[in-house]
C-alpha cells in the first residue's frame, strides 16, 4: 500500500524528496506545527521512505521533536510507535524491508488510535514477499528485552499443525505442550503431565488427537477439544526422541534412546510390538503413506525397514559412515531420504533396502530433510549455515541456499512446493524461491534461536517456535496469488 503522503513524496524530484525527508520534520517542529508532524509521523509510506533513505536513527529522532508538541494524553500511542522503532533498530539496518513485519509483531497488542492507523497502513504492504506476524509476539514497547511472554517459559522443540490449518500444538522444554488457535494466535489450552521436557509432537489426521514424546520415557495421548490426557504410554526405558502417527490415526510409532522403536495402539494405549535391531540410539521415524512400514534412523549410522504388521526388520540400510540425524519418506511410498552427521544426504529405495544416490558438499552436519509434495525434490538444512536442494530423480544438488549466519535447524515446505521456510540459530526465519534458490523474505526474531518450524495448509501461515520459549504466527504476503494455496 503507497499512502496518499508516500505517493506525494515519491513524485518528488530526488533531491527535493531527500530534503524533505531530512528537514521537514524539523521544520514543523520549528514552526510548532505539531498535528501535522504527527500526521506524517504515523504516516506509513512516510516511515517507510525516510527509513529508506535516511536511515533508522533519523527515525526516531524524529519522535522526539514531536512528543514536546503534543499535550500528555496524545503522547503515548506515539512514544509506543517510537518505542517499537527503537527495538527493531538493529533488524532494519540491516533490512528495512522488515518495517512492517517488525511494527506489527511489536505493537498489535495495542489499541492506541494512531497505532491502529499506522499498522492498518501496514498489513496492506506489498513491496516484496514477507512475513507478517498474526499475533504480538515480538517484545512490545515499554517491556524488558528479558520479558516472558504468553507461552513457553523454555525453548519449543516441535511444532504440529492440524490437517485443517486451524490450530497448533507446539512442544516445549518447559515439560508442557500448547494448543493454539491459528486464527487468532491465542492459546487454547496448556497440555500439562510430562515430567520432563517434551521433544516431539505429531497429530493424528483428523485433527482430533495429539501424541507427544519425552525425555520423562513415556509417550502421552491427548484429546485436542478439552486439552486433556487421554493416556500415557510407558514401555520405553529411556528418552523418547520421536514419534510418527499412521495414516490412519489408529497407530503410532516411537523412538527411543533404548535402542528400540515401540508401535502403540492409540485406541487402547497399548504397546503391540517392540521393534529390535539398532545397536545405538534411535533419532527419528517416517511411516510410509499406506502405513504398512515405517523406516527409522539411529546413531549406529543405519536405517531400519520395518513391517508394522509383524514387527519385524525387513531391511537394514547402511552406507552413513556417522549418526544419522533425520529421514524422511516420498510420497508413494517408494523411497527414503536420509541426513546425516557425515555430511552427507542418501536417497534409498524402500522395494530393495539399496542406496540410490549420495548427495555430498555440506561441510558441517545435515539436521532436517524437507521433501516436496510431488516427491521430486528435497530440501536440508545443515550446521554449515545453508540449505540444499536435491533432485530425487536424477540424484543431483540443483541448488544452494545461503544467507543464514549460523546454523540451520528445521525447513518447511509450502503445500505447492515452490518456496521453502527455514528456521536457523541466527533468530531469523527465512523464505525460499526453490526455482531461483533466492531468499524471498526474512523475519528476525526476539533474540534467541529459531528450534522449529511449520508450514499450514493453507501455505501461507507460518508458525515457528524459539530456543526462548516464544512462538511466531505469521501470514505470507506479497507471493503470487498461484502460490497461496
Amino acid at each position: 500500500m503507497t499512502t496518499a503522503l508516500g505517493q506525494w513524496l515519491t513524485e518528488q524530484v530526488s533531491e527535493k524528496r531527500l530534503h524533505l525527508l531530512r528537514h521537514q520534520p524539523s521544520y514543523f517542529a520549528d514552526v510548532q506545527e505539531g498535528q501535522r508532524l504527527k500526521a506524517w509521523l504515523t504516516d506509513w509510506g512516510f516511515l517507510e521512505q525516510k527509513l529508506g533513505a535516511v536511515g533508522i536513527t533519523a527515525l526516531i529522532d524524529d519522535y522526539d521533536l514531536l512528543l514536546p508538541l503534543l499535550p500528555a494524553e496524545e503522547q503515548l500511542g506515539l512514544k509506543r510507535i517510537q518505542g517499537a522503532l527503537q527495538l527493531s533498530a538493529h533488524v532494519l539496518a540491516e533490512d528495512n524491508s522488515q518495517l512492517a513485519g517488525q511494527l506489527l509483531g511489536r505493537l498489535l497488542s495495542f489499541s492506541d488510535p494512531e497505532i491502529l492507523t499506522l499498522l492498518q497502513q501496514a498489513k496492506q504492504w506489498r513491496g516484496k514477499p514477507w512475513f507478517r506476524p498474526l499475533t504480538g509476539h515480538l517484545t512490545p514497547p515499554g517491556s524488558s528485552l528479558l520479558r516472558t511472554f504468553t507461552g513457553h517459559s523454555s525453548g519449543v522443540t516441535a511444532v504440529a499443525i492440524t490437517p485443517d490449518g486451524k490450530q497448533a500444538v507446539s512442544a516445549s522444554l518447559d515439560k508442557t505442550l500448547k494448543l493454539w488457535d491459528l486464527a487468532t494466535g491465542s492459546e487454547k489450552a496448556t497440555l500439562t503431565g510430562h515430567s520432563r521436557e517434551v521433544k516431539a509432537v505429531a497429530i493424528t489426521p483428523d485433527g482430533k488427537q495429539a501424541v507427544s514424546a519425552s525425555l520423562d520415557k513415556t509417550l502421552k495421548l491427548w484429546d485436542l477439544a478439552t486439552g486433556s490426557e487421554l493416556a500415557t504410554l510407558t514401555g520405553h526405558s529411556s528418552l523418547v526422541e520421536a514419534v510418527a502417527i499412521t495414516p490412519d490415526g489408529k497407530q503410532a510409532v516411537s523412538a527411543s534412546l533404548d535402542k528400540t522403536l515401540k508401535l502403540w495402539d492409540l485406541a487402547t494405549g497399548s504397546e503391540k510390538a517392540t521393534l529390535i535391531g539398532h545397536s545405538d540410539e534411535v533419532t527419528a521415524v517416517a511411516i510410509t503413506p499406506d502405513g504398512k512400514q515405517a523406516v527409522s534412523a539411529s546413531w549406529d549410522k543405519t536405517l531400519k525397514l520395518w513391517d508394522l504388521a509383524t514387527g519385524s526388520e525387513l531391511a537394514t540400510l547402511t552406507g552413513h559412515s556417522s549418526i544419522v540425524e533425520a529421514v524422511a519418506i516420498t510420497p508413494d511410498g517408494k523411497q527414503a531420504v536420509s541426513a546425516s552427521w557425515d555430511k552427507t544426504l542418501k536417497l534409498w529405495d524402500l522395494a530393495t533396502g539399496s542406496e540410490l544416490a549420495t548427495l555430498t558438499g555440506h561441510s558441517s552436519r545435515v539436521w532436517a530433510v524437507a521433501i516436496t509434495p510431488d516427491g521430486k525434490q528435497a530440501v536440508f538444512t545443515s550446521w554449515d549455515y545453508t540449505l540444499k536442494l536435491w533432485d530425487l530423480v536424477t540424484g543431483s544438488e540443483k541448488a544452494t541456499l545461503t544467507g543464514h549466519s549460523s546454523k540451520v535447524w528445521a525447513v518447511a515446505i509450502t503445500p505447492d512446493g515452490k518456496q521453502a521456510v527455514s528456521a536457523s540459530w541466527d533468530y531469523t526465519l527465512k523464505l525460499w524461491d526453490l526455482a531461483t534458490g533466492e531468499v524471498l523474505a526474512t523475519f528476525t526474531g526476539e533474540g534467541a534461536m529459531m528450534r522449529s518450524c511449520g508450514m499450514a495448509s493453507d501455505g501461507v501461515t507460518v508458525v515457528a517456535g524459539d530456543g526462548s520459549g516464544r512462538m511466531y504466527f505469521l501470514r505470507l504476503e506479497g507471493l503470487e496469488p498461484e502460490a497461496q494455496c
